[in-house]
């Protein structure tokens, strides 16, 4: 045995990947048509942007009053695009001049903002909005509000419709201001942008960055998980008589637009070695990046989760694309960002003399290839998940089988179901990846699970066994009436099409990072998949499959867990002080403020997470649908006592696995590739850092969990759809006639749900499990308000019931418009509002005695232990 055990050892460490960085590699290539030569010379303060689809540049003013660029020989804006026929660059010089120097230079939705600056004679308080129009081929100017006074260095960022911009002049102390751009409005007219000004709007000084005075400070914009803060990189003036190693370090400080208050980030350090670089340009890359272009030729990044700085190797390309090799580096001026693409207009050596060019620059990963055993066992595993729907496809011999799988599953099966329809793969990719960028807070939220639990053994199970429900929505007809039930599910129905959606995309974003396939190849894969087994296979299908999945991915994620803290330095004691020295184990925020209601205080994730399981037990076809698969009311309820037991350690391992990826990347920052969208952080590690073959497994399982999520939507949505709209109305005469319905509906919602996830692949979305959280409430709360209405009030009519529920769905739009209330508390929202309304409206118009027996908490009968 001992022997065994050595072998699986030694062919485990060859099979273990070797801890390499993502390889980031930067490629510069020239863009056609925008190497300036000698025609114009580029000096010091030249800036580039993007307005409408095209690129616009000032090579800068000469300070020096010579010939070249002095106040008496103006410079003007160029303008490069690509023409949308041809796809050929084309460059314009425009009549309009710009002769400053050390503007600040803002890309705006409706052209470029410029501020400040200076020339040989004098700085400027000027501000202006450049507006680009493509049809024209025009550039046109509009003024804005003046800065408080003349400004010769200046930077500045927009974050939600509000300009943020450091000031600095020689002799006054440097400022920070803010000043807001909603009153700048712009419609199409003619083919032009027509652009009306902010009147009366004022620059509000805010709280000055604590940092020396003539410091060369670039600003920029970037998430770092709790919201877009304002990053402020700089290194202070350094006059010639100090030695370079006696440089100070260059240092970056945040902004929280929020909180309006400035905090250090620390200095800029590379393998703890300190950088006294100066920053030419910094942009925002990707979800959670800062690439910053140094004066030394150095390209940095900078991670706003973790706090590390990388250096990237680069690659200089010519117009033909062929390898450039030099000594000299290319030194960035300006950097701008155009349909995803960065654009630098930058100096480098060509031949003997230096080159002034608009270069392209690509941020290329080449990540770990997936591998060959990896991709088989992610395909044997698809077709062996295939090959269950087709087994259970023989034992559906009527609509009870397809649906409630002969009420024959066993109970700790039950169990796993709903684990894994409940948080399948949204829980296994997207929270680690929440907790990875923040902390522990959804915690307690998440543990709702176990609390509300009750409420789904001992009101729920025996109210849907009683009626012999295969919908969860016969209920409401006989508590109030058909109309309301049919509106609930087609609700329900909403809801899960669009669960659907954030469910594919989810793990097709994952899949896009690790696995050869695009995001949308893996929708259209899972969604054929899903389409076939499901249709057939029906309710047991999705059980057997659900349960394997479970199984499978939390042995994994345990596996995950250890593979991340065997790569930290110092174990579990250097993941306990990474994570503690980051705050990422905070569990709650006691702020009880009247702002808290907008953030995720410890009683919104308490009250939103209890509304939004209290839905998935009394409301949500999905789970209800899971009590009457079982032989009998017992069998039911252990299988919901034994989710919540599984969910409870379950989610604690998940938080753990997000703050190691933190302090994993933290210690390996060289490892992330700043492409990576935060929700393929989790698949990513999974790929490169797990044995070969052991990552295809926990890959496969990744996406069978997202199948069976999506198969389980599919066959709740067709039960909803036969039962509520085809049996009331016997539109259908015959059982084999419903079992044809049943499948062609199945067919029809995944079909529907495939869709919605490939308009949810979006780059834009940072976090599809906040996204999910918006559904549930957008859709779920009030449904869930309409059950607590009937269950808990004898008087609740169904006329009450109709406008409570109508009132619901309309309250939470509106918080999700007006932004007054955190996502989180949506589903609480909706059933408040919705049970509120609904009783009101019943106590002042009260219609004919509806029979209640057996409908309320109050005339429940005595539970029986029904079998099938």
């Amino acid at each position: 045995m001992s022997c065994f055990l050595r072998r699986c050892l030694l062919l485990s460490m060859i099979l273990f990947p070797v801890l390499a960085c993502a390889e980031v590699r930067l490629d510069w290539k020239s863009v056609e048509g925008g190497h300036l030569l000698n025609e114009v010379e580029v000096f010091d303060g030249a800036f580039l942007g993007s307005a409408s689809g095209s690129l616009i540049l000032s090579t800068g003013a000469s300070l020096s009053g010579g010939e070249h660029g002095s106040i008496s020989n103006e410079e003007p804006l160029l303008v490069f695009w690509k023409d949308v026929k041809t796809s050929q660059w084309k460059k314009k010089i425009s009549q309009i001049y710009h002769d400053l120097s050390g503007s600040a230079v803002i890309e705006h939705k409706f052209g470029l903002i410029l501020a400040g600056g200076h020339n040989s004679v004098s700085a400027s308080d000027k501000v202006s909005l450049l507006a680009w129009n493509p049809k024209s081929e025009e550039l046109t100017k509009y003024p804005l509000p003046s800065l408080p006074y003349k400004v010769a260095t200046s930077s500045a960022v927009i974050i939600e419709e509000k300009l943020y911009l450091y000031a600095y002049q020689e002799g006054e102390r440097p400022s920070f201001y803010r000043l807001n751009l909603a009153g700048i409005k712009g419609k199409q007219v003619d083919n032009r942008v027509d652009i009306s000004l902010m009147v009366d709007e004022q620059w509000e000084l805010l709280t000055q960055l604590p940092i020396p005075a003539e410091s060369d400070l670039k600003l920029t914009v970037q998430n770092d998980g709790f919201g877009e803060k304002v990053y402020g990189m700089f290194n202070q003036a350094r006059d010639g008589s100090v030695a370079e190693k006696e440089a100070k370090a260059a240092e970056v400080w945040k902004f929280d637009p929020t909180r309006l208050e400035w905090q250090s980030v620390g200095a800029v350090k590379l393998a703890e070695k300190l950088i006294s670089s100066r920053f030419n340009a910094v942009t925002p890359l990707g979800q959670s990046y800062i690439l910053a272009l140094m004066d030394d030729g150095k390209i940095l990044s900078f991670n706003a989760i973790t706090a590390q700085w990388s250096e990237y190797k680069q690659h200089l390309l010519s117009s033909e694309s062929e390898s450039k090799s030099s000594n000299t580096p290319i030194l960035a001026k300006a950097v701008a960002s155009l349909d995803g693409e960065l654009y630098v207009l930058a100096q480098y050596q060509d031949g003997e003399r230096d080159s002034s060019s608009l270069l392209s620059l690509s941020v290329e990963s080449k990540v770990q290839d997936f591998g060959r055993i990896n991709m088989t066992v992610l395909v044997v595993y698809l077709a062996l998940v295939v090959m269950v729907g087709l087994f259970f496809a023989l034992r559906n011999h009527n609509t009870n089988d397809y649906f409630r799988g002969g009420q024959s599953i066993p109970w700790w099966a039950a169990a796993c179901s709903i684990y894994a329809t409940m948080l399948s793969s949204l829980t296994y990719v997207a929270l680690p990846a929440i907790v990875y960028q923040t902390n522990w807070i959804l915690l307690v939220g998440i543990w709702m699970i176990i609390v509300v639990a009750p409420v789904g053994i001992y009101i729920a199970i025996p109210f849907f066994r009683q009626i012999d429900a295969t919908s969860a929505y016969e209920y409401l007809s006989k508590r109030f009436n058909m109309g309301v039930r049919l509106f609930a599910s087609a609700l329900f129905t909403l809801f899960h099409i669009g669960r659907m959606g954030i469910v594919m995309a989810l793990t097709a974003l994952a899949l896009s990072a690790v696995t050869p396939l695009t995001a949308a190849e893996s929708v259209m894969i899972m969604g054929v998949l899903c389409l076939f087994y499901c249709t057939i296979g029906g309710i047991e299908a999705v059980i057997w499959t659900d349960t394997v999945q479970t199984i499978i991915l939390l042995l994994g994620a345990l596996v995950c867990f250890v593979t991340i803290i065997s790569g930290i330095e110092g174990g579990i004691s250097g993941y306990i002080d990474i994570g503690l020295s980051g705050d990422k184990f905070k569990v709650v925020d006691a702020d009880f403020s009247l702002n808290s209601i907008t953030t995720l205080s410890l009683w919104v994730i308490v009250i939103g997470g209890i509304g939004q399981n209290l839905t998935s037990y009394t409301a949500d076809q999905a789970i209800v649908q899971r009590y009457m698969v079982t032989t009998d009311i017992k069998a039911a309820e252990k299988s919901i006592w034994a989710n919540a037991l599984i969910a409870g350690p379950a989610s604690l391992l998940f938080f753990a696995i997000g703050t190691g990826l933190y302090a994993f990347y933290s210690t390996h920052p060289e490892k992330l590739d700043p492409n990576l969208q935060i929700d393929q952080i989790f698949p990513a590690f999974i790929a490169t850092e797990l044995p070969v073959g052991f990552a295809g497994l926990i890959v496969a399982g990744i996406f069978a969990a997202a199948q069976s999520t999506v198969s389980t939507s599919m066959n709740s949505i067709a039960s909803t759809l036969v039962t509520d709209f085809i049996k009331p109305f016997d539109l259908v005469k015959t059982e084999k006639g419903y079992m044809s319905a049943a499948r062609w509906l199945t067919f029809i919602m995944g079909a529907l749900g495939t869709t919605a996830g490939l308009i949810f692949i979006d780059p834009e979305i940072r976090s599809l499990m906040e996204a999910y959280f918006k559904v549930i409430g957008m859709f779920m709360g009030a449904l869930g308000g309409l059950f607590v209405l009937g269950v808990m009030t004898k008087k609740a009519n169904a006329t009450g019931a109709m406008i409570g529920i109508l009132s619901g769905v309309f309250i939470m739009v509106w918080a999700w418009k007006a932004g007054w209330a955190n996502g989180y508390l949506y589903a609480t929202i909706g059933i408040l509002s919705s049970f509120i309304i609904g009783y009101l409206v019943s106590l002042l118009k009260p219609c004919e005695d509806k029979e209640v027996e057996g409908l309320t908490l109050y005339t429940m009968k005595k539970p029986v232990n029904q079998g099938h």
